[in-house]
Order: C-alpha cells, then sequence, then structure tokens
C-alpha cells in the first residue's frame, strides 16, 4: 500500500525541493505540482509530491496516520478502538461524505462543493 505523507517544502530550485515531513528531511519530486515556494505543503508519494495541500489537511493527514502508527504498535486494542478514534479522523467524523463531482449528477445532488465542511 501507497500512503501520502504531508511534507511543507523548506526550499526548491526548480523542480526539486527539500521538505520535512513526520519522518524528517527529504528531497521532493516536484514535476507533477510545478515549482512551490518555501513553506507551501504538498502530499507526497514515494518522494513525489502530487498534490497541493493547506496546513490544515496536512494537520488531518499527519493526526490519520498517527492513529495508524499507534495500531500497528499495538498501543490501541479494540477496546480503545471501539471507544472511539473519531479525534485522530476529525475531519471525517460526524458528518456525510460529500459525493465526487462526477456522480452528483446521477443522485440528483444539490450539492457542488468539493471540499469537507
Amino acid at each position: 500500500m501507497c500512503m501520502g505523507i504531508p511534507a511543507r517544502i523548506v526550499c526548491a530550485e526548480g523542480l526539486v525541493a527539500q521538505a520535512v515531513t513526520r519522518h524528517g528531511a527529504c528531497a521532493v519530486d516536484l514535476a507533477l505540482t510545478g515549482p512551490l515556494p518555501a513553506g507551501a505543503w504538498v502530499l507526497t508519494f514515494l518522494g513525489a509530491a502530487r498534490e497541493v495541500i493547506d496546513a490544515d489537511r496536512a494537520r488531518d493527514i499527519d493526526a490519520a496516520l498517527d492513529a495508524l502508527e499507534a495500531i500497528a504498535r499495538g498501543e490501541i486494542d479494540s477496546t480503545q478502538a471501539a471507544a472511539g478514534l473519531d479525534h485522530f479522523f476529525a475531519d471525517l467524523a460526524n458528518r456525510e461524505p460529500p459525493l465526487p463531482a462526477h456522480l452528483r449528477a446521477r443522485a440528483g445532488s444539490p450539492d457542488t462543493s468539493d471540499t469537507p465542511s
């Protein structure tokens, strides 16, 4: 499984950047996003920036990754998980996920928002 890791650009030259992730410093290929300024956030997969994101989205993704890592280390058992993991997935908890744009017309949904509320 390939998982996206948020990275904050520290410096960039052309389509190559130095960034910082939850795991430390790394090089990031910007070929898919184009040049970005220092301070920009990107979602990286295997060292390549695939999407420009904001700091809030980066925080939400890191919180979800924290939960996955805690479960993998055995720090969250089934009893704790049943009690609630919502704080790790705050952007998903207590809301109905929106349909993707290409399915809204079929469903007759007036929702035109692609962003979670």
